[in-house]
């Protein structure tokens, strides 16, 4: 991987592309959803990083992922692209791809052996029909438990909970001492993060993987699923008043604040603690399943490069962001797993080295929803899981329409 240093100096002399440098040095306009302080500080190590290699970097900077990726939509059809644009490991990008509005970057993933550094899943992942039209930025599991630890000792719970059974437990403990036993923001993609923890602690792998790989209505119509879906919605009386409509990291701040004692929220969580200077393991705990066994549920954030800005420049900025240096300083402030298998994990802190840890378990790791379910399944799949979560239905109702909604028309189902 060249360094910062050495590709702004191959820009500067024509050598990068095998083109002449242009006159204006490269200028990213970034298209992101970062807006959380943690995220906050790790986009500027992006912009940092590309400004050294010497690029310009303009952040255009959007609260909503949906509104992000919307936006970013809009301007490619409108022939107006952004430079770089932030999405998911989803089959949203791969649309994207498919409808030849990328530019690949198979140069820059052969120049830094990509397949050698990056995790086989993840590296598969960016690609669509054999090339590789994203630059991995982050490595998340969207459903770590996280724990007060303040909190957690001022209602009498030894540890974490290692279980759904010891989960509700503690989350009774929390409610007897008066404080928030749940930390979650009511809104429709908190609401299916919250389905997901729930699916794969209790359901297991085999459960998940039927549901939304496969999208076998059987496997939505199941027992198992029935009890899935009715302790997710027993978590509903653990959670405040004041939790509808909530951004995730002011239900973060909760715990922070010693006010809650739980939540289930992706590891970028871990940049809000880490901003309010507090430690893992002395101030608060993660847990990357309640048990042994649980899957680890495996989602990132990429930058695709759209057709009509400058290809050199997009070039550079997926060359910065996936180098080693920028790599390590961007995921300590993200709270996320560097997307590099050749970094060292003893430089990590001690959550991301559990991270790290389990994506080395092939075996346990799925893909999160987002990544398994076309966009309009996948929309329909938040809208049902939030409906459950706020209005009193039928258990079988919402299996129902699920095992409806889910498969492909063509499928045949079970």
């Amino acid at each position: 991987m060249m360094r910062a240093g050495a590709v702004a100096a191959a820009l500067a002399t024509g050598l990068l592309a095998g083109s002449p440098a242009p006159a204006q040095p490269p200028r990213a306009d970034v298209v992101h959803w970062w807006t959380a302080g943690g995220e906050v500080a790790a986009v500027q190590a992006l912009a940092q990083a590309y400004r050294s290699a010497g690029g310009q970097w303009r952040d255009l900077a959007v609260a909503s992922a949906d509104q992000a990726r919307a936006i970013a939509r809009n301007r490619i059809t409108a022939g107006n692209p952004p430079l770089a644009a932030q999405f998911n490991l989803s089959r949203e990008f791969t649309e994207l791809a498919r409808q030849g509005r990328l530019n690949t970057l198979d140069e820059v993933a052969a120049q830094g052996r990509w397949a050698q550094v990056l995790p086989p899943a993840l590296y598969q992942a960016i690609q669509v029909d054999g090339h590789v039209y994203a630059a991995p930025l982050s490595l998340h599991m969207p459903v770590w438990l996280w724990s007060s630890r303040a909190a957690l000792q001022r209602a009498g719970v030894a540890q974490p909970p290692r279980s759904m059974d010891e989960l509700f437990t503690a989350l009774d403990k929390l409610r007897a001492a008066g404080l928030v036993p749940l930390a979650h923001g009511g809104q429709p993609w908190q609401d299916l993060l919250l389905f997901t923890a729930v699916l794969v602690n209790q359901g297991g792998r085999e459960l998940y993987l039927q549901a939304l790989q496969q999208r076998s209505a059987a496997a939505w119509r199941s027992d198992a699923m029935r009890r899935v879906l009715l302790s997710f919605k027993r978590l509903r009386a653990y959670v405040d008043p004041a939790s509808p409509g909530r951004d995730w990291n002011d239900s973060t701040a909760l715990l922070i604040a010693g006010r809650a004692g739980l939540q289930f929220m992706g590891d970028w969580a871990k940049g809000e603690f880490a901003q309010a200077g507090l430690q893992p393991g002395r101030d608060y705990g993660c847990t990357p399943g309640l048990s042994a066994q649980a899957p680890y549920v495996v989602d990132g954030d990429l930058f695709v490069f759209p057709k009509g800005p400058d290809p050199a420049a997009q070039r550079l900025l997926a060359r910065v962001v996936t180098a080693a240096d920028t790599q390590r300083e961007f995921s300590a402030r993200k709270g996320s797993v560097p997307v590099r298998l050749d970094l060292d994990p003893a430089s990590l802190d001690p959550c991301a080295r559990l991270g790290a840890q389990r994506l080395r378990e092939p075996a346990r790791l799925v893909p999160s929803p987002e990544t398994l379910l076309p966009p309009a399944r996948h929309r329909a799949l938040e809208q049902a899981i939030s409906d459950y979560w706020n209005r009193e239905q039928p258990v079988e109702r919402v299996q129902q329409s699920l095992a409806q909604a889910l498969p492909d028309p063509d499928r045949r189902q079970p």
